[in-house]
């Protein structure tokens, strides 16, 4: 067995671009065409194995693991790289006849029923026990085949949040851990509350009926846990075997409830995801429109807020695992995208940090629950559209090598994620959805509005975790984040909180959303002016808070552009006398308070928005807190549906990435000296250069 060495995406070279490839899912054996389409398309990576556990183990103890080789040794002739992964997210029926107890129990007592894939409790002793053995079985049957380049261990762990008597035993056990006695239990919890005071841990009741916040918060932190040691627990088997310089991953769907990004990837050497985006007119960035389901994104904005999320993670580039190549969503959802979007959505990718392209999947399924979900090629297998385009990115990134090798996205502005603040706002939402329910997507609208409002500003975001925050420190995250965001900062310790003034009196711009700075580490509402502990930085305070049925129009005479509106929320901000109100709301009562407050702190600045931007107000913000964003030096002739992204590489030039999101042509004047990274041509300061409808263009500094 080998000792692996740690990787990530830094060291890889060239862009990685392939796709999801099951050659066993064909009813006709057609290898040798497909990698060969692959070649020609300019695939340098495949990823293979993860989702056929009956297939690598069909009974109990009897493996077949030689099926995958022609496979392997195939891409291998043609120089595609391999990702191999484990089958460990889709258990074969015979697993789930001998063992049923491993079934997870989506409520106490009621397993999910078999059918699917992902029903398992993966903390159960028998699950454990017979997924090591295939996954030494595997890894250790293909360690040494030279197009193995790394492994992804399991697949979009997190879908859901197991029941079973075994994981809430734990769950008590924690708790005892954390907690050391019953009585630190009430008090911190204040269990006095409808009578919930415990005498003992057996009396503690399940998560079924739970209605208690700081409950849940443990609940859903636990869950993550689970997941997390889940992932890293397949890991350190894999690294076992694993050669130097291949690297373990798993691919994360963000959205999934039992995800804690930042502490899941700790234990993996790069961070890969899975940013499934909706296309067609939802990629016009001069619309608005509403996701179509929980897990895709709308709009320009939500594809580029996935890819910054990605980042986040381990704050370095990543791996995108699959992503759209046609429509994805089942059979009722069928928006293809138009042409040159594949190629815009990719390349967005990549200039927030993309190492990898792959698509989910090379070829359109003939059965099955995904036969709808779109690949490369359709059901007919003959390359159309879609292939062709495909093809034509590829390549694109063959022209421009190793150009981007050691590229680092740019940031404008920093954007606090909290993902305890988006467990706790799922179960308390502080504004309701169309329907009138409580919106369980809350964290994510506030969080979105300001994010977007960087990108329509013509700026650039980087996500940053508390944790990551604090590890940075004040004054390095002021002089490397000239603005910082901290919106729906809802579950916060005082540390955070005084990093936050810190920050700005060591001469950041800190920006306020709502519900910042209101609970606490265990989401007990603070017993103090809001928000806690940056009152006399903020300049400002509320003691109450409203939801607002209607957007209202601010007024302002110091935004620039279109002011816009306030939506959903309006705290009722208090100035202090030597703050400065920004915005005010055009409303017979809501004109008492101020929507949007700035102060000097220190050498810095802290300003308090109290409401959820509109579109148009969270833009004129931005481009207020930004007045010189970092891609005016390419250009400042631009606007939307027009958006550039760019980076550093080691030299200290910028790599620079154009699009133009609409079926109008645009064009921009250049205010430097650039190439096209494609084809080598120059472009001197004041020519001026036309994007195509649905183009973009990929620029290096001269």
């Amino acid at each position: 067995m080998n000792q692996q060495r740690p990787t990530d995406a830094r060291e890889l070279s060239g862009i990685l671009f392939g796709a999801a490839y099951y050659a066993e899912y064909h009813r006709d054996e057609r290898t040798e065409i497909d990698l060969d389409l692959m070649k020609d398309a300019g695939f340098t990576v495949i990823r293979v194995g993860e989702s056929v556990w009956s297939t690598w183990e069909p009974r109990d103890g009897e493996y077949e693991l030689d099926w995958l080789e022609p496979v392997l040794d195939g891409a291998h002739a043609r120089g595609i790289s391999v990702i191999l992964g484990t089958p460990t997210y889709a258990v074969p029926p015979w697993l789930q006849q001998a063992y049923p107890e491993i079934a997870a129990e989506v409520s106490t007592g009621r397993p999910m029923a078999w059918g699917g894939r992902q029903e398992v409790d993966y903390s159960h002793p028998a699950f454990r026990f017979h997924a090591e053995r295939v996954i030494r079985a595997v890894i250790s049957r293909y360690v040494d085949h030279p197009a193995v380049i790394g492994y992804q261990v399991d697949n979009e762990p997190g879908m859901l949040l197991p029941h079973n008597g075994g994981t809430f035993r734990r769950f008590v056990r924690r708790l005892a851990a954390t907690y050391g006695d019953v009585d630190t239990l009430n008090r911190e919890w204040g269990l006095t509350y409808w009578s919930h005071r415990i005498a003992d841990w057996s009396e503690l009741w399940t998560p079924d009926g739970n209605t208690l916040p700081q409950y849940d918060l443990a609940w859903r932190r636990y869950q993550a846990d689970l997941t997390t040691e889940f992932i890293t627990w397949q890991a350190d088997i894999v690294r076992e075997y694993a050669a130097p310089g291949q690297f373990v991953t798993t691919c994360i769907a963000y959205p999934r409830p039992a995800v804690d990004d930042e502490k899941l990837v700790r234990g993996l050497d790069v961070t890969a995801g899975n940013p499934y985006y909706a296309m067609q007119d939802h990629l016009d960035a001069t619309r608005e429109p509403d996701p179509v389901t929980p897990w895709t994104t709308s709009g320009v904005a939500g594809l580029l807020r996935q890819a910054d999320r990605l980042f986040s993670s381990q704050q370095s580039r990543f791996l995108v695992t699959e992503t759209d190549a046609q429509s994805i969503g089942g059979p009722e959802f069928n928006m293809p995208p138009y042409p040159g979007q594949l190629r815009q959505a990719a390349l967005a990718l990549i200039s927030r940090g993309a190492a990898m392209i792959e698509y989910w999947h090379w070829h359109t399924l003939p059965y099955g629950t995904e036969t709808y979900w779109g690949g490369v090629l359709p059901h007919s297998l003959e390359p159309g559209r879609i292939y062709r385009e495909v093809a034509g990115l590829g390549a694109t990134l063959g022209s421009i090598g190793t150009r981007l090798d050691g590229f680092e996205p740019d940031a404008d502005v920093a954007i606090l994620w909290s993902n305890d603040s988006r467990y706790a706002l799922e179960f308390s939402p502080p504004f309701p959805d169309a329907d009138g329910r409580p919106d369980r997507a809350a964290y994510h609208r506030i969080f979105d509005a300001f994010h977007r409002g960087v990108v329509d500003a013509g700026a650039q975001a980087r996500i940053l975790h508390p944790a990551q925050a604090l590890e940075i420190g004040a004054t390095a995250l002021a002089e490397r984040f000239p603005v910082l965001v901290a919106p729906g900062f809802y579950v916060a310790t005082d540390e955070e909180l005084d990093l936050l003034a810190a920050y700005a009196e060591a001469g950041g711009h800190l920006l306020i959303g709502i519900r910042t700075g209101y609970a606490d580490e265990e989401a007990r509402a603070r017993v103090a002016p809001a928000p806690d502990r940056l009152t006399a930085a903020a300049g400002v305070h509320y003691e109450e808070f409203s939801n607002l049925q209607h957007d209202v129009v601010l007024n302002s005479t110091e935004l620039p552009g279109v002011v816009g509106t306030a939506r959903l929320w309006a705290d009722g901000l208090i100035a202090d006398e030597d703050a400065r109100v920004v915005a005010e709301y055009d409303h017979p009562w809501f004109r008492s308070f101020p929507a949007i407050v700035t102060k000097p702190h220190g050498q810095g600045r802290v300003t308090t928005v109290g409401t959820v931007p509109s579109a148009d107000l969270a833009a004129s913000l931005f481009r207020w807190a930004v007045p010189a964003a970092i891609a005016d030096r390419l250009t400042t002739d631009r606007a939307l549906p027009v958006t550039v992204g760019s980076g550093t590489l080691p030299d200290g030039r910028r790599a620079w990435f154009v699009f133009n999101w609409s079926w109008a042509a645009a064009s921009i004047a250049l205010a430097g000296d650039v190439e096209n990274a494609v084809d080598g041509t120059g472009h001197s300061a004041g020519d001026e250069l036309t994007i195509e409808p649905w183009g973009s263009l990929i620029l290096i500094d001269r």
